[in-house]
């Protein structure tokens, strides 16, 4: 089975949620296990909530910008991408086209842990701790690309539905 979508939605707060029904939908619908379609869904509501509040200054006309989702269900694995218009990741934070954890000493230890009472600064090392294969990359001057995939695993029923 092969499933696609993309979403272009304005960077607002309320745009997090939709994104995320819709994956879990769709996922459902494809008979993912649950509890690698809740990876995945809190994986894309970080980079979404990302995309948010980092994405860009807001448009002359007041507008709030936009960001946009495309997901890939394609045969055993999921593939997420999160792009927005804002300025990217700053330079040493997160370098072009790596993750966090090719940027750490060998072998990558697990994502540290922030301060529990920190507001921000824990969606990155999440989303990292959620899926198989990370990148983090700028597109110069045109903001930001987050995407990650996950190997699919299928809940007994759809399991047995395919026979």
């Amino acid at each position: 089975m092969s499933i696609w979508w993309s979403l272009h939605l304005r960077r607002e707060a309320a745009s997090v949620p939709l994104a995320r029904r819709l994956l879990l939908g769709t996922m459902e619908a494809a008979g993912v296990d649950p509890d690698i379609s809740y990876d995945l869904s809190l994986a894309l509501t970080e980079a979404c909530a990302n995309a948010v509040e980092h994405g860009g200054d807001p448009s002359p006309d007041g507008s709030s910008g936009a960001y946009r989702v495309i997901a890939y269900l394609d045969g055993d694995k999921c593939r997420i991408e999160v792009t927005d218009s804002g300025p990217g990741f700053p330079i040493g934070r997160v370098l072009q086209g790596t993750s966090l954890r090719s940027q750490l000493p060998s072998p990558p230890p697990v994502p540290v842990p922030v301060d529990a009472d920190r507001e921000h600064g824990r969606g990155l090392w999440l989303i990292e701790a959620l899926a198989d294969h990370v990148d983090f990359r700028n597109r110069p001057g045109q903001g930001a690309v987050v995407s990650f995939d996950k190997i699919l695993k299928w809940r007994e029923d759809a399991l047995l539905k395919a026979s």
